[in-house]
């Protein structure tokens, strides 16, 4: 997944993103990639739904400033995710956190 740069992520658009993830799923587990580089905010509804349970089972937060960093560690620390949740600066690096076994 990835966010159009400068978004602002409402309690609406989380619904949507995971219930599409879920639709897409067929019910089975998966990890998932969140590009979040250039998010500009996200609110406490969308930071709530996106710590629900879903049908994924890890998930790698990509970033690549301070802004993001902050952001990801925020939602880390006040959400408690029920996926394991990471973030990354590296694709690679998230990539093989994602697939490891």
């Amino acid at each position: 997944m990835q966010w159009i740069p400068g978004l602002a992520i409402c309690e609406e658009a989380a619904l949507a993103v995971m219930a599409a993830v879920n639709d897409l799923s067929g019910g089975r587990s998966f990890p998932m990639l969140v590009d979040m580089a250039a998010t500009a905010s996200m609110s406490r509804g969308a930071r709530r739904v996106f710590a629900s349970p879903s049908t994924v089972a890890r998930v790698a937060l990509l970033g690549s400033s301070p802004v993001d960093r902050a952001m990801a560690n925020f939602f880390l620390s006040i959400n408690a995710p029920a996926a394991p949740t990471r973030y990354f600066t590296c694709p690679k690096a998230a990539m093989a956190w994602l697939t490891e076994t």
